[in-house]
């Protein structure tokens, strides 16, 4: 049975260093909790308490399951990749502790940090991308984590492809696919960055029906990404012009998704996403909305 979560990111907790003040970790849940959600993601480490009965207690408190955390790693710079796996642990370590093996380690590059690929968000062309060396010293960085994470936790790890970052389009998506071990690496499908990338998230469910282990259900403006393209705006000014919209204003077909993620056996969790910057939006009115147009829909 599908079960639907929500996550931080939602109320601008982001793992970027940005300007504006977020709601506290409180609040969240307990926004969380009052708008229909029964699980949480784990948001930028330090976000919600980081001891794991403290987190228990605040869990339980909101009858909240906490299902997967968010590790961001400069996978491209090989210097990079022992930190990152550092990162992973502690997070796999507190997911375990927490939420058991079931949760995962949502591995992404760090975004936001190449200029080119930050400027050119929604617009991606070859030239931006990998060379085949560097795509080498990603995957390996990739699986080395992931690697370190079932070795020592037990737990999956997931990839959640990115606008503003180096795997964003749905050739870069097939292309870490193709060059990751199954048994190693998942898919985070994200429909709202995958339809920013270029891509049909409908098309990625029924292309990567075998490697989505987790799924982010997000929405996507195209008439935002189309001013984007044509004002030059990079990947935070996107955002905040709201090329991600609450679900069932934009353009992504979540009745169709969810009916090709049932016929894939699908039956983890559907975390609903409105990325949205700190201080930006009302986050309560946009999570219940998101709810209520889940629940219109069937899900």
């Amino acid at each position: 049975m599908i079960k639907i979560a929500n996550a931080p990111v939602s109320w601008g907790v982001l793992e970027f260093d940005l300007d504006g003040e977020n709601a506290s970790y409180s609040q969240v849940l307990q926004e969380m909790q009052e708008t229909g959600y029964d699980g949480t993601e784990l948001g930028d480490w330090g976000f919600l308490p980081t001891k794991a009965e403290h987190l228990k207690m605040e869990l339980l408190e909101h009858q909240l399951t906490l299902l997967a955390g968010f590790v961001p790693v400069a996978l491209s710079d090989p210097s990079a990749h022992a930190r990152g796996e550092a990162a992973a642990i502690r997070t796999a370590r507190l997911l375990e502790d927490v939420a058991g093996k079931t949760a995962f380690i949502v591995l992404s590059d760090d975004n936001g940090q190449d200029s080119n690929r930050t400027l050119n968000a929604g617009r991606i062309q070859p030239k931006h991308g990998l060379k085949d060396v560097q795509w080498k010293v990603f995957i390996e960085g990739t699986q080395r984590i992931a690697q370190a994470v079932a070795e020592q936790t037990g737990l999956q790890t997931v990839f959640h492809h990115h606008c503003g970052g180096f795997v964003e389009t749905p050739e870069e998506v097939h292309q870490l696919m193709s060059l990751t071990n199954p048994d190693l690496i998942g898919l985070c499908l994200d429909t709202g960055h995958y339809q920013f990338g270029g891509g049909d998230s409908l098309v990625a469910v029924k292309q990567f029906s075998d490697r989505i282990r987790h799924v982010h259900f997000k929405d996507f403006n195209p008439d935002v990404a189309a001013r984007s393209r044509a004002e030059g705006w990079d990947y935070f000014e996107s955002v905040r012009q709201g090329v991600f919209c609450e679900l069932g204003q934009g353009e992504v077909d979540f009745p169709a998704i969810e009916h090709e993620l049932k016929i894939n056996g699908y039956d983890g969790w559907i975390v609903v996403e409105q990325d949205v910057l700190p201080g930006m939006g009302t986050p309560r009115e946009s999570a219940q909305n998101n709810r209520d147009y889940l629940l219109s829909i069937g899900i």
